[in-house]
């Protein structure tokens, strides 16, 4: 991290980030073995990642970045050469020159950017069941339900779907004798109840859970056209990486859905990304602002599933950097992945304040002729305690910085230049017009109204089901489909992810085997159920 040097400009090696006694820099080598950003309100945790997604910008490197009170949005606008800014620039060394950088806004919502929507099938029941604050018994139930889909080629996209097929899998004592037999929708109830006892009253409960949840905009979320990750990963016309901005100023206001919906994102990118191993710079960056509230009461098969992704996307050339106010608010586990540490002002008022000051100290590499506790407490607005990784991976002494100042804006944009930006969107149009197709709703309504085929004649789910149809797809897939990701069937997504690692193994005849073995697997109940990931597409690999 440190250099004896007093060039403040970046390289194509390394990001200036501040400057103490000496100069602070990342290196974009070691940029995807992660980071911590903390600090208390106000202390400049904002402007120092700005600098950074400027920096890896500037270095070709895409950004993804959660903005939590909309004041990250100045990094698409030209930055203004204020008296004080040019000042710190100066006694840095640096020639300021504003600048400004090719930005993407996205909002759940739709309302500030591009809508981001994703299927209920790759959501997953596991991380519904987080977002859902539902118990062991009510996330069984559930699982069930994603079982019975999978059996029964029942496609769930968006929450109607998903309302539909809980209604079709409670039992429905009003019915016995033949008039139970004449019931169109007792093959699913049949199926369901044989995993155990799925009652009324547990599925009234999740119903209720999604009625506070699509109350709270998630209806949104749920949905097609769904957003194809590989639209972060772009550069603009000069070489530049895109910044990818996440409005969620609204979206905060239900904690619980942003965390898991960022959770999600990162799955995605674990799953849909190549091994690249080490690289000399990353593919993407990803900032998660207000990371405590995704290990806020997490379960431990939850927190089991963040460290896996936290410790093997950067094999995908993924950096991950949590922003949140103490170390201590992330786990043990994932903070020992993080390497690159950006750590403002702490303040102790109080025992656990001091507490917490002690405990932030202890995660840098101690630096004799500092005392790391007391001097977080001493910090400026802008002044920070870096530790970046050096040499071989091993995190370098912490040093006492001030913090570069950004080139873009500093402080939000206005409505009128946001919808500029988003009608030159290299996005525009892909996803801003949500899509109904056909779908486990309207496949459950044709059975009730008597039009649709019968589960077990190979046309179930649209032409899904069967083992032809598995077979169907998974050729599909290999060979190329019109299906877009977010219509994948389990089985089709399964089928996508083996072809990323058997691809060469498929030419030269390969190809009627591999149909074979796959086919077998994916054709039968028990394929489906063993692939069903944790994490939407973690365990789908």
């Amino acid at each position: 991290m440190a250099t004896s040097d007093n060039k403040t400009a970046d390289t194509d090696e390394k990001i200036f980030i501040g400057k103490g006694e000496q100069s602070a820099w990342l290196t974009l080598a070691l940029a995807n073995r992660h980071g911590l950003v903390t600090g208390a309100t106000g202390t400049g945790k904002t402007v120092s990642l700005q600098v950074m997604a400027e920096g890896f910008a500037r270095a070709g490197v895409p950004v993804f970045a959660a903005d939590i009170k909309g004041d990250l949005s100045g990094i698409s606008e030209v930055g203004e050469a204020k008296d004080f800014i040019v000042k710190r620039a100066g006694e840095m060394g640096l020639n300021f020159q504003p600048d400004q950088f090719s930005t993407v806004f996205w909002d759940v919502f739709g309302e500030q950017g591009h809508p981001v929507r994703a299927t209920v099938t790759e959501m997953g029941p596991l991380l519904l069941s987080r977002m859902l604050d539902l118990n062991d018994v009510q996330e069984g139930v559930l699982n069930v339900a994603f079982r019975v889909a999978d059996e029964n080629g029942l496609t769930l996209i968006d929450m109607k779907d998903l309302r539909a097929l809980l209604d079709a899998i409670v039992p429905d004592t009003g019915k016995k004798g033949p008039d139970a037999d004449e019931d169109p929708l007792a093959l699913i109830r049949k199926a369901a109840q044989s995993f155990g006892n799925v009652t009324k009253a547990t599925v009234g409960t999740i119903q209720r859970s999604l009625l506070v949840l699509e109350n709270q905009g998630a209806a949104k979320f749920f949905g097609e056209p769904a957003l194809s990750l590989k639209d972060f990963i772009k550069t603009d016309s000069d070489g530049r990486g895109m910044v990818n901005i996440l409005v969620a100023d609204k979206l905060m206001q239900s904690p619980r859905l942003y965390a898991t919906f960022l959770l999600w994102m990162l799955s995605e990118l674990f799953e849909e990304l190549p091994e690249v191993g080490d690289l000399p710079k990353p593919k993407l960056v990803f900032f998660f602002d207000e990371a405590h509230l995704l290990f806020t009461d997490a379960p431990k098969a939850l927190m089991d599933k963040i460290e896996q992704v936290v410790r093997l996307i950067r094999s995908k050339g993924v950096g991950v950097y949590f922003v949140t106010q103490n170390p201590i608010d992330v786990p043990d586990k994932v903070l020992a992945q993080l390497g690159n540490r950006v750590q403002h002002a702490l303040r102790a008022f109080t025992p656990r304040d001091q507490k917490a000051v002690a405990a932030a100290a202890q995660t840098f590499r101690p630096n004799p002729k500092l005392d790391t506790a007391r001097v977080i407490m001493e910090l400026g607005k802008g002044e920070a305690l870096v530790s970046f990784l050096e040499g071989g991976g091993t995190p370098a002494m912490v040093e006492r910085v001030m913090i570069r100042p950004p080139t873009g804006r500093i402080g939000p944009i206005t409505p009128e230049e946001r919808k500029a930006i988003m009608n030159n969107s290299p996005v525009k149009g892909k996803y801003d017009t949500s899509v109904d197709a056909e779908s486990a709703y309207e496949m459950i309504q044709a059975r009730i109204a008597g039009t649709a085929a019968h589960p077990d004649d190979g046309s179930a789910g649209g032409g899904g089901g069967g083992i032809l149809g598995q077979i169907g797809s998974i050729v599909g897939t290999i060979f190329g489909t019109n299906v877009s990701r977010g219509r994948m069937s389990t089985g089709q997504i399964i089928a996508r992810n083996v072809t990323r690692t058997v691809t060469n193994k498929v030419v030269g005849g390969v190809v009627a085997d591999l149909g074979k073995s796959v086919g077998g697997a994916l054709g039968g109940s028990v394929g489906r159920a063993l692939v069903r990931g944790a994490l939407g597409g973690l365990l789908r690999r």
